[in-house]
């Protein structure tokens, strides 16, 4: 392989207009049963029933994105992921997705381990507050850091925990959780070296 080669490898499409959507839509194989916690609009799973022929449903706090979503066509329904889904037996979809909603739930330890009883694996991603401009952020000013990642105010962030890549290493290990894709992106280059320092996206494929 040329250095020209690895250079391009090196650069994630966008889905959407989302670099962790396009890795989402690499990770789901097709044909596959899926379901998106926290889908909004229902876009991404709009674009994986009509790319990768899934049957996908979403549920979604917000009713006019609910609204929205099944507008579009997508099977999506009000709920609140915080409070289980218990309507679900276990291991009934293939993919349960998680998409930059993690550092907003209420329970986060609960939803994950949710997820990885109703799904046979668990798609996460998340942005990386130990991130090298979130730290600055936070030295120069000594104030909450406001990023592109995290552009809001302290008070009206729907932020509520916030975790980094090395953060949900140690849980997933602590967790006995099996790690089968980690995949961390800056801007719209994937990369491994420092990623807890440079990643600004962290995908993680997660298992029981």
């Amino acid at each position: 392989m040329t250095t020209g080669e690895t250079r391009r490898k090196a650069f994630v499409r966008e889905i959407l207009g989302r670099s962790d959507y396009a890795i989402i839509g690499e990770l789901v194989e097709p044909d596959s049963k899926v379901l998106d916690l926290g889908c909004g609009e229902g876009e991404l799973l709009q674009w994986l029933a009509e790319n990768k022929n899934v049957e996908g449903r979403g549920i979604e706090i917000d009713g006019p994105k609910v609204q929205r979503a099944i507008a579009r066509g997508v099977s999506v329904y009000q709920g609140d992921i915080d409070a289980g889904l218990s309507g679900y037996p276990d291991a009934s979809f293939d993919y349960i997705i998680l998409s930059q909603t993690l550092q907003e739930t209420r329970r986060p330890l609960g939803v994950l381990k949710e997820m990885l009883r109703v799904g046979r694996h668990a798609i996460v991603t998340f942005p990386n507050f130990g991130h090298w401009s979130v730290r600055l952020a936070m030295l120069a000013t000594g104030r909450s850091p406001r990023t592109q990642s995290f552009p809001h105010e302290w008070y009206n962030s729907p932020n509520i925990h916030f975790l980094t890549i090395r953060d949900f290493e140690i849980l997933a290990r602590d967790q006995g959780w099996t790690v089968d894709r980690k995949i961390f992106i800056s801007g719209r280059r994937v990369g491994t070296h420092l990623a807890n320092l440079m990643a600004e996206v962290a995908v993680f494929l997660v298992r029981r």
